[in-house]
């Protein structure tokens, strides 16, 4: 499947579809979300939930927790929905980077996000 425009700077490719009538992320929900984070160049990755001792991270979605591009991508899936999320560097960790990651400053970035659960 193509990746279809989110915001200026975030897209959004469907992996796999959430169920029909599946609840819906809304603002200030608490989202927990499996993510494999990498580098736009696909081969670096920083972050990943699926690796051993690694568990499912949950965050209050559309309000300012989490890195605007990851906010706006998740604010346009459902629960079961697993999608590829891409952002310019504006959108994800800016000039500033995430040094402890090794994110460079002004990365693009890509996220694989599985919503497992919307409360």
């Amino acid at each position: 499947m193509a990746a279809i425009p989110v915001s200026a700077g975030v897209t959004k490719e469907v992996i796999v579809a959430g169920q029909p009538g599946a609840k819906a992320v809304t603002r200030g929900a608490s989202v927990t979300v499996h993510c494999v984070g990498m580098l736009t160049d696909g081969m670096t990755k920083f972050w990943s939930t699926r690796d051993p001792g690694q568990s499912a991270f949950t965050f209050n979605a559309g309000v300012g927790q989490v890195i605007a591009g990851w906010d706006e991508g998740c604010m346009t899936m459902v629960q079961g929905e697993r999608s590829r999320i891409s952002m310019t560097g504006d959108k994800g960790y800016g000039p500033r980077g995430f040094p402890a990651w090794k994110i460079p400053p002004n990365a693009g970035l890509t996220f694989e996000l599985e919503i497992v659960s919307i409360n």
